[in-house]
């Protein structure tokens, strides 16, 4: 789509009626947003953030190589909003795009919000200040999955609380299920302090990311009735079914699990067996795979077909 003039005004009218604040010199949150090519989308993402009840904040807008009109829709938000700012890059992926953002960001704490995606318009302001309340590292909100006609909640906060051991971190963000970065803010020194960032040219960039934030996190904060939109878009990178892109996906989460298993060994992580698999070896023959090792925390699965189990084995910790 290339915007025309007829659509430029409509943009530019419904922005007008927003209030915008002055320019904030210390933002409490840095809004980190990749955007790849989502000029259907960008503009109910941008509004959700620019119309956010707490005022302190930026907004980096990473353009990651857009083709279409995404970059062209953010500039026209960036004429009345001083609080954004683009950062054009050749297409690097969502990783790098959000390693690029924690480097330039200024705020207290960070949050990702994926440009096809929306959140609540309290949504900042109540994370950072159940943040600040208890001192925490994370603050987390209840993630909703949109698309198809169907709306569902694959993680819901139903309560406000402090959680600061490890079981409990890794349970209430679904850490072994999901891995979302997105549905959360992260202090800004926390991250740099322990060198935590995302894996650059690779899909499932997130689960490492999120592994080691919770894992390292003091606690987290979490915050009922507060809610992330993830818009599931059946056009976007992530989700195409296409065969070799798909495959190297595949790859890409293989690796990504291995990598998250890895890490919570090496650390010899306190948690219950069996959350965390990664494929530890994989036997094929012509393209296919007639015998897999599977493996967590304290056991191995052997598998005929990567599908059908026929030998699971634990060992102790000591042996890891």
């Amino acid at each position: 789509m290339v915007l025309s003039a007829e659509d430029i005004r409509r943009i530019k009218t419904s922005i007008k009626e927003i209030n915008f604040p002055e320019t904030i010199t210390e933002p409490k949150v840095s809004v980190i947003i990749p955007a790849y090519n989502t000029e259907k989308f960008i503009g109910k993402c941008l509004e959700s953030i620019v119309k956010q009840t707490m005022p302190e904040i930026e907004i980096i807008i990473i353009n990651d190589g857009s083709v279409d009109d995404t970059k062209t829709i953010a500039s026209i938000f960036a004429e009345y909003d001083n609080r954004i700012k683009i950062i054009n890059q050749e297409n690097k992926m969502q990783g790098a795009a959000r390693n690029r953002g924690i480097e330039i960001a200024k705020g207290e704490y960070i949050g990702f919000v994926d440009s096809d995606d929306w959140v609540d318009l309290d949504y900042f302001e109540k994370l950072y200040n159940a943040a600040k309340k208890y001192d925490s590292d994370l603050a987390l909100a209840t993630n909703v999955r949109v698309g198809n006609g169907k709306t569902k909640k694959r993680l819901n906060i139903t309560k406000e609380e402090f959680i600061t051991d490890l079981q409990g971190k890794m349970d209430i963000c679904h850490q072994w299920k999901d891995g979302c970065p997105t549905n959360k803010i992260y202090r800004k020194d926390f991250l740099k302090q322990h060198n935590i960032s995302y894996p650059e040219g690779v899909y499932c960039e997130d689960k490492i990311f999120t592994a080691k934030s919770v894992f390292y996190a003091n606690g987290i904060a979490t915050v009922p009735n507060l809610y992330y939109y993830y818009f599931r878009n059946p056009n976007s990178t992530v989700n195409s079914k296409k065969g070799k892109h798909n495959q190297l996906k595949r790859n890409d989460r293989d690796d990504a699990r291995c990598s998250v298993l890895k890490f919570l060994k090496e650390n010899k992580a306190q948690l219950r067996d069996k959350d965390f698999w990664a494929v530890k070896k994989k036997f094929k023959v012509l393209g296919i795979n007639l015998y897999q090792i599977n493996e967590s925390i304290q056991t191995e699965k052997h598998l005929i077909f990567g599908l059908i189990p026929f030998l699971e084995c634990s060992f102790e910790k000591g042996d890891l």
